[in-house]
């Protein structure tokens, strides 16, 4: 079976991770092309995981790997990541067809050659995506026949990760929805805590991925994977592009939750 799919390594996976992405962030660049709306990819950025996992998991049929660890890998990815696609389309289809501000200051910066800009933009989305899928390949492709204690503990942060980023998209999205709190900021519950919860979990996500993988052969090569989230959803496409905005549209009341309250890692209130 495993001279039939050509597996000699996790890589091997990787090779076909980056062609489902790239093929399918290429079909997405049409669609949002067609309705003028770049903010759809980042629904299939969440089901991308999904996706790609469950073409790891065919391809590691026996006696690649250990069955169980491999479902459980299917599993805390799939529940993670459609999540994640479902509550992004659910905003994607709320403020439709307003294009989110991200990607409508994108079309303006980029001008004649917003349309190329955009593919390039989920082209590098879908790199990103397939390298992040490096603990996914190598859990599934090596391992022993039981859970080690490193992968019991990744398991634990992973379920409070997924908790917390549930509830802080429940609290966002309910002040929200209230008309009363329209220009407000909000500082409920985990937002009373940090600016940023919902990244924050997302982040702890992936520091579970990488320990689950620590076990194997490679587990320490998947490092990069929680570094480089942390780097993107601090100061690329997370906290500072929200932030850039929210300033625009809050102004002062904005500025000062920023003085009081930890951008990302949740703490208590700082004494003014």
């Amino acid at each position: 079976m495993i001279i039939s799919f050509g597996l000699g390594s996790p890589f091997s996976l990787l090779y076909v991770g980056f062609a489902i992405t790239m093929t399918m962030m290429f079909i997405v660049w049409l669609i949002a092309e067609k309705i003028k709306n770049g903010g759809i990819v980042d629904v299939f950025w969440g089901l991308g995981f999904t996706v790609v996992a469950a073409v790891y998991f065919l391809l590691c049929s026996y006696p690649i790997g250990w069955m169980p660890r491999k479902i459980a890998v299917l599993l805390m990815v799939a529940i993670w990541s459609l999540r994640l696609a479902f509550f992004l389309g659910q905003r994607f289809k709320r403020h439709y067809p307003e294009e989110d501000g991200r990607y409508a200051s994108f079309r303006q910066a980029w001008g004649k050659n917003a349309s190329w800009g955009m593919l390039g933009a989920f082209e590098l989305q879908a790199v990103l995506l397939a390298s992040l899928t490096m603990p996914f390949a190598i859990s599934m492709f090596y391992g022993g026949r039981n859970f080690e204690p490193c992968e019991i503990a990744a398991m634990l942060i992973w379920f409070v990760s997924l908790i917390g980023e549930s509830v802080a998209d429940h609290q966002l999205d309910t002040f929200k929805k209230n008309p009363d709190n329209k220009g407000k900021v909000c500082q409920v519950g985990l937002w009373n805590y940090s600016r940023h919860p919902n990244y924050f979990f997302e982040w702890l996500t992936w520091v579970a991925f990488c320990l689950f993988s620590l076990t194997t052969p490679m587990g320490l090569y998947t490092i990069y994977c929680p570094v480089i989230m942390y780097y993107f959803l601090t100061q690329v496409t997370g906290v500072r592009a929200t932030e850039e905005q929210a300033l625009r549209t809050k102004g002062d009341a904005y500025a000062q939750y920023q003085k009081s309250t930890n951008a990302f890692f949740p703490w208590f209130k700082k004494q003014a």
